[in-house]
């Protein structure tokens, strides 16, 4: 599973993790808009995993034991330190990510949330989303997840094939998967699950079907990613090996402008480049990560981004918990980061979404003139072949531009 916050790459694949603050607020990237304090929201990242998928590359881990009162009290001390540091900022969003957060004990989900409302208080429709494995054990404990505070599920369901999910890795079945969402949907205010496309052998006409049956269960939030080969992964090393060869790009191409067209006709437009949901039901916390607003990331390898700096704890689960014990929080790392860094990933955030972004905000919040952000004749040139559009300060990638914007953003960005 995993979707922690971002090191800043773009792709057609899942991003790390991965936010519906107020759009006037979240777009300061500051802790004041319009005269009001603009939110936060968290990360809590668990890192295990009962076997690591072959196309994965989070931070997951298996472990054959794992000593759940001292977790608890590590992830209480590290959320305990972030909130120290930025006071009087109420959350408008938790994600629990991971690995496998369904594999929490929901007393210490419960825990978790009471700390953070209690450190800085929730907005009155705060969004606290947990990712889940739809296995028959973990969703035999979402009614639990739920009365600690669970309001909104993200299910790993990855394929709706019983093949496909044996090829992904999966340890679920269709049947044991869908099981699990039922169970969702009765528990929790909103849920959404992930599938995989452009699986070898993968035909349009087999993603149309998938994609109708997916539609069909309700849900008012889907996350659709291309396949896509990590190094490090097993199925990088299956590829290495010529036993795996990588999707077609034209074919991948198709597939992507059939999932667009087929979620928009079901009422799910895409509002980011993998993402799609129905109106009033976009992940807040991923567009907090997308608008470039302040977050607090805890737990192994989370990363942060509050008031122009950047926090990135410690990867490996046992450096973490060593470093909670030595120094009171994660932290591998903590600096400022520079103007034209904050306005480079700005623009590669908010480039994924259907909005874009805005130019101007972009220019105040960071210092950096909003005629240097971007190369104005690379936009120009794109913008005639109808792969962007632009008017005044408002910059956005069309619906075809969206299957290159690795490739628009290498030529525009100019920070």
């Amino acid at each position: 599973m995993g979707t922690s916050p971002p090191p800043f790459g773009l792709s057609l694949s899942k991003p790390s993790l991965l936010p519906d603050l107020p759009k006037e607020e979240a777009s300061t990237g500051s802790a004041r808009a319009g005269g009001h304090i603009a939110p936060l929201a968290l990360y809590i990242h668990w890192p295990f995993c009962v076997s690591k998928c072959p196309y994965c590359d989070f931070n997951s881990h298996v472990r054959e034991q794992v000593d759940q009162h001292a977790w608890k009290s590590a992830l209480l001390t590290d959320l305990a330190h972030e909130a120290a540091l930025i006071p009087g900022r109420p959350l408008s969003s938790i994600f629990f990510g991971g690995g496998t957060p369904s594999l929490m004990p929901p007393a210490t989900v419960a825990a978790l949330i009471e700390a953070a409302d209690r450190h800085w208080g929730f907005t009155p429709d705060v969004e606290i989303t947990l990712e889940a494995n739809p296995s028959s054990v973990e969703a035999a404990r979402f009614a639990d997840l739920a009365l600690a505070g669970i309001n909104r599920v993200s299910l790993g369901l990855q394929a709706l094939d019983d093949e496909a999910l044996h090829f992904l890795g999966r340890a679920h079945d269709v049947k044991e998967g869908l099981a699990a969402l039922d169970t969702a949907q009765a528990n929790f205010g909103r849920t959404t699950f992930d599938l995989i496309y452009a699986r070898p052998g993968q035909s349009l006409a087999n993603w149309e079907a998938e994609l109708a049956r997916a539609l069909a269960f309700g849900t008012g939030h889907l996350s659709l990613y291309q396949l896509t080969i990590e190094p490090g992964t097993r199925f990088a090393t299956l590829t290495a090996q010529g036993k795996l060869p990588p999707v077609d790009p034209d074919h991948g191409a198709d597939l992507f402008e059939q999932t667009r067209a087929q979620t928009a006709a079901a009422g799910l437009p895409a509002y980011e480049i993998s993402n799609h949901a129905r109106p009033g039901q976009e992940s807040r916390h991923n567009l907090t990560y997308w608008r470039y607003g302040d977050y607090a990331g805890v737990g192994p390898g989370a990363h942060g981004r509050r008031g122009g700096m950047a926090t990135i704890r410690h990867k490996k689960p046992e450096n973490w918990l060593n470093a909670v014990a030595r120094n009171g929080h994660g932290n591998q790392s903590e600096g400022a980061l520079a103007p034209a860094e904050r306005a480079s990933e700005a623009l590669l955030m908010g480039l994924r979404l259907r909005e874009g972004v805005d130019l101007a905000r972009i220019a105040g919040v960071t210092g950096i003139a909003e005629d240097t952000l971007v190369d104005g004749t690379a936009v120009a040139r794109l913008e005639g072949h109808g792969l962007m559009r632009r008017a005044g300060s408002a910059l956005m990638v069309t619906d075809q531009g969206m299957p290159v914007l690795d490739r628009i953003l290498a030529e525009i960005v100019a920070v």
